[in-house]
């Protein structure tokens, strides 16, 4: 039987698979050099703190049996701890009441979709976007607009606004501090929520940082608790991925509303999961960053460098002070997503930008992630791709 068969929703119906995920199913014969997905190195993970902690969590009967029980939804109070002092260290005066651990970021994304969409709701977001955040939010229906143009006031003003400040996923690219300022104004003017993805902020190689959105609305209003932001962080990108850990961050009348959807959803995320993130990070988080950061840091190099040497004219990227990433711009009006096929065929991926916006625009432009490769598949890699974008802006000149 297929979908037709069924008598489902309207937003069901709606639903498109995740361009990157499908992608990722082709790409993982050994040969292929992937800039595909935003995905950590598991060479980077800190084995020997993870076998710690789970040899911890079942190392007394006592211990062992709340790892395997059921918990509270809000989340492992230890680690509720963790991370509010966690934020406390960015400038956000949290407590352990005002954060609520997610099964990943994405499902913090999920819950605030459901928290405040509405069929026909305004949400505002950068173009291009987390296509993920473009998922979650697209499953309750609203209709997405460009952060900073001129809204609609009253009821139909924007419900959410969504912000990626720090090395944003796709193009790499960190707001200034006034464009923060500016987002949590328009926010404030609309009455809206301020959505901080902060998937990546740990990841600075440059530069100097710059304070988070919810510290900026805290500082202003005096108290986390009459603040409009949401902060929404990860240890996928830090600690390990595969533990499935997140959280929101905000002011308590929100995360208990939270809490409630979240019961609704799968009632807490994994006990022991929580349990485990919590003993490695609170043994080793900084350390684990300025880890992963050194590494990476050398890997964006390699691929701003093989960029120089081998781009060919027409094209221009973004040069981040962290991240995961590179946006690219093609010469000549080239078709990201036709010149993927030719470069899967050369064994190398990556992923078209048209699946960052939410009307599919951006057709000549595409992400190159830099974390899982090596330099020197970095190098190869990059000299492949500007080998075939150079063929294909050729070809289409000579049939212009």
């Amino acid at each position: 039987m297929t979908p037709a068969d069924f008598r489902l929703s309207a937003r069901a119906l709606a639903l498109k698979a995740s361009e990157i995920r499908e992608l990722l199913k082709l790409v993982g014969k050994p040969s292929m050099i992937s800039f595909a997905g935003g995905i950590p190195d598991p060479a980077l993970f800190n084995l020997g703190l993870f076998q710690a902690a789970c040899h911890e969590a079942f190392g007394g009967p006592q211990v062992a049996r709340e790892a395997l029980q059921y918990s509270t939804t809000e989340g492992y109070l230890p680690l509720r701890q963790w991370i509010a002092s966690h934020m406390q260290s960015l400038g956000v005066p949290a407590g352990a009441d005002n954060v609520l651990v997610t099964t990943g970021s994405q499902q913090a994304l999920d819950l605030i979709g459901k928290l405040l969409i509405d069929p026909g709701s305004t949400v505002l977001t950068a173009r291009p976007t987390y296509l993920g955040a473009l998922q979650s939010f697209s499953a309750y229906q609203p209709r997405f607009a460009q952060l900073d143009a001129p809204q609609a006031a009253g009821d139909d003003a924007p419900r959410l606004v969504y912000v990626m400040p720090d090395f944003a996923n796709p193009t790499g690219q960190s707001m200034s501090r006034a464009a923060r300022s500016r987002a949590l104004d328009q926010a404030q003017l609309a009455n809206a929520v301020i959505v901080e993805d902060a998937a990546y902020t740990a990841l600075r190689y440059d530069g100097e940082p710059l304070p988070s959105i919810a510290a900026l609305d805290a500082a202003a209003t005096g108290s986390i608790e009459a603040t409009r932001t949401l902060y929404c962080g990860s240890f996928s990108k830090t600690l390990a991925p595969g533990m499935r850990v997140g959280w929101i961050c905000g002011p308590t009348a929100l995360i208990r509303k939270l809490t409630m959807l979240k019961q609704g959803a799968d009632l807490h995320t994994a006990t022991v999961n929580q349990m485990v993130i919590h003993h490695v990070a609170a043994a080793g988080f900084d350390d684990q960053v300025q880890r992963i950061r050194a590494v990476y840091r050398s890997r964006r190099d390699a691929m701003l460098a093989a960029l120089t040497r081998y781009a060919v004219p027409g094209m221009s990227w973004s040069r981040p002070e962290g991240g995961m990433f590179i946006w690219l711009e093609l010469p000549g009006h080239i078709d990201a997503a036709q010149l993927l096929q030719r470069a899967i065929r050369a064994d190398v991926a990556f992923v078209p930008g048209g699946a960052f916006f939410p009307d599919g625009t951006g057709r000549n432009t595409l992400r190159l992630s830099f974390a899982l490769c090596d330099e020197a598949r970095i190098e190869v890699g990059i000299f492949k791709l500007c080998e075939l974008i150079g063929h294909t802006a050729m070809a289409k000149a000579a049939n212009a």
